[in-house]
């Protein structure tokens, strides 16, 4: 639920960024096209540096080792 639930939210993100991009630099075909490239690669790019970690912790490489000492 978390995962997905996160997902949608990276989405919607995109989508706002993607809409105020296009109200607030419209700047011609080319330049509105290059401003969506780069919000929709940011947003794409900063979803997946999440997901990495929020799965990564769900099967880590390293166990703690107990010390029999204490």
């Amino acid at each position: 639920m978390g995962f997905l639930l996160t997902t949608l939210i990276f989405v919607a993100i995109g989508i706002i960024a993607s809409i105020c991009v296009r109200i607030c630099c419209n700047k011609g075909p080319s330049a509105n096209l290059f401003h969506l490239t780069l919000v929709i690669t940011a947003t794409v790019c900063c979803w997946l540096m999440w997901a990495i970690v929020y799965l990564a912790q769900m099967n880590p490489l390293i166990v703690p080792i107990l010390s029999e000492s204490e």
